[in-house]
This record gives structure tokens, C-alpha cells and sequence, in this order.
């Protein structure tokens, strides 16, 4: 299994100390229910009350979501579900996925709301396999 901590600022609203936008409540309680609503992750995704602050920032930890995330389908749908999300956003919004080894994955609201059905099946594939490890890489 792997887990992914899923990580929401959502540009425009609150800013912290340094210039960092804050999660927003509204947004992570908002793409915690839009992937609920998928079968595959009805009980894989849930909030994470520890998730660090930005660098400069003071006060409490953040909220996360946390993904618990199986290789091949149950993945496919999280990132399906995600641009799902994101495409159907009217602020600027952007979400930073990270891989128990660290690596990230940022997207952003204003890269997938205009992708075109196939581009848009070809960014989950390229998401897919930058957090499956197993899935094939993208050609």
C-alpha cells in the first residue's frame, strides 16, 4: 500500500507570515468529499490534523488530507478524482501531492481546467505513474 499526503493552499485567500497561502478549510473538506464519492477510495481518504506549516509561518500544524492509496486502479481513480476537482474549481487552487519518499506532485486549477478530454486522460496517466511506482511510464 502507499500513502500520499495530499496537501491544499488555495491562492487569494489567507495569507501566513512569509507570504504562504493557508489550506483552507472549505477546499480540503470540499476534495475530501468529491474523492469519497469515488467507490475505490470510499474509506482511504481521511483528514490529517498534522500536517506541517510553511517555512515562516507560526501557529499550529495544518490540516492534510491523507491517502491511502493501493498500486494500479485505486490510484488511477485518486488521480482522476483529483483533476476532476480541480478542473471544476473557479479560484486558482493548487494541490501538492507527496510520496512517502518525498517526491511531490503539484497541480494546479488553471493547468487542467482547459485540457481537452484526451489531454485531460493523458495528465491522470502522467499523475498515475509519477505516484504508482508500478504503473507504467507515460510515453
Amino acid at each position: 500500500m502507499t500513502e500520499v499526503r495530499v496537501g491544499i493552499s488555495v491562492d487569494g485567500t489567507t495569507t501566513g507570515a512569509g507570504g504562504h497561502g493557508t489550506v483552507t478549510d472549505t477546499g480540503l473538506h470540499d476534495l475530501r468529499r468529491r474523492l469519497a464519492t469515488e467507490p475505490e477510495l470510499r474509506g482511504r481518504i481521511r483528514l490529517d490534523g498534522s500536517a506541517p506549516l510553511p517555512p515562516g509561518a507560526m501557529g499550529f500544524p495544518g490540516e492534510a488530507l491523507l491517502a491511502l492509496l493501493e498500486p494500479g486502479g485505486v490510484v488511477t481513480t485518486f488521480a482522476a478524482g483529483l483533476v476532476a476537482w480541480l478542473a471544476a474549481r473557479r479560484t486558482e487552487c493548487t494541490v501538492t501531492v507527496t510520496r512517502p519518499d518525498g517526491t511531490q506532485i503539484t497541480v494546479t486549477s488553471t493547468r487542467v481546467r482547459n485540457l481537452t478530454a484526451q489531454e485531460r486522460a493523458e495528465f491522470i496517466r502522467e499523475i498515475t505513474a509519477a505516484l504508482d511506482e508500478s504503473a507504467p511510464e507515460p510515453e
